[in-house]
């Protein structure tokens, strides 16, 4: 009975997150027509506000829809103050496809509308090509440590085409989000990076001190500490209810004045300096998680 019971919750879940997406994303595709026809940046500045709108709208459609198929069983920790007219930048562990939705839940109405840097290798997607086009989410194409060893004058390329993507954040108040651990966390990545941390992988922080120094008004920066009940982390665990007992801690850090306005790829002292600020936070973050367990 329990089967049949999670199955449906997992396919009627499954029908109506995809019939909000492709409202709020249909609507959002509308809305930015005249942009193919007004380049102006004037212009764009005023769609890019209502399409955030249009995005804050479209995650409390995907509130409500985990509220009701998953019985309100998130638990979001948060007493911080937050200006919504300010920009932001974000990080959170991450262990499974639903982290998105969770963070973009325990987010919603606190701080602007979060903004994913996307790998180009997605934008085959219609929603991701989509957020991209209206929502001002940036594909970049990142090289990897190897690639960069054998030839130090890519970091310099990321570096450029990080801080140009960041220039279509500054049309409207925005939280720049990152998962800096770079991937989902596991017990078989966890072993092989052999993590000095119990629930975390090493944070990378290339791009997120690359986003941040292309981005001089982001003065706070928010860590969320996602925890789930269940050891399960499939997509399909999610929709069908399995993962929904989640707790989610929300801690908010000023970013130190000497990580300001710096150049990540030619400055030594600075990315020395940014690793040893973000490992402090890891140290911390992953006491936090311990803590959350169930």
């Amino acid at each position: 009975m329990y089967h049949i019971k999670s199955t449906l919750i997992g396919f009627f879940t499954f029908i109506l997150i995809v019939t909000e997406l492709t409202i709020g994303f249909g609507t959002l595709a509308i809305i930015n027509i005249p942009r193919a026809i007004f380049p102006l940046k004037s212009f764009k500045i005023k769609l890019s506000k209502i399409s955030n709108t249009i995005g804050d709208i479209t995650v409390y459609g995907l509130k409500i829809i985990m509220k009701i198929m998953h019985k309100d069983s998130m638990q979001v920790f948060d007493d911080n103050e937050f200006d919504k007219n300010n920009w932001y930048m974000a990080l959170s562990n991450h262990q499974s496809w639903a982290d998105i939705f969770i963070v973009l839940v325990a987010a919603h109405n606190r701080i602007p509308l979060l903004k994913f840097f996307m790998k180009k290798e997605l934008a085959w997607i219609p929603f991701i090509f989509l957020a991209n086009k209206t929502l001002n989410m940036p594909f970049v194409n990142r090289h990897s440590k190897e690639q960069i060893e054998k030839n130090p004058n890519l970091r310099f390329k990321d570096y450029e085409n990080t801080v140009k993507a960041c220039q279509r954040f500054l049309r409207s108040p925005s939280t720049i989000f990152s998962y800096a651990e770079g991937t989902r966390n596991n017990a078989i990545k966890h072993k092989l990076q052999n993590s000095p941390y119990k629930n975390l992988l090493k944070p990378r922080i290339g791009g997120i001190a690359t986003a941040l120094s292309a981005m001089p008004n982001i003065n706070v920066l928010v860590d969320y500490s996602v925890v789930y009940k269940s050891k399960k982390r499939g997509a399909w665990a999610f929709l069908k209810g399995d993962m929904r007992d989640v707790k989610v801690l929300v801690k908010k850090y000023e970013i130190p004045e000497n990580l300001r306005n710096k150049n990540y790829s030619t400055d030594d002292q600075y990315r020395k300096d940014f690793k040893e600020w973000i490992e402090e936070i890891w140290k911390e973050k992953d006491l936090e998680i311990e803590k959350l367990k169930f």
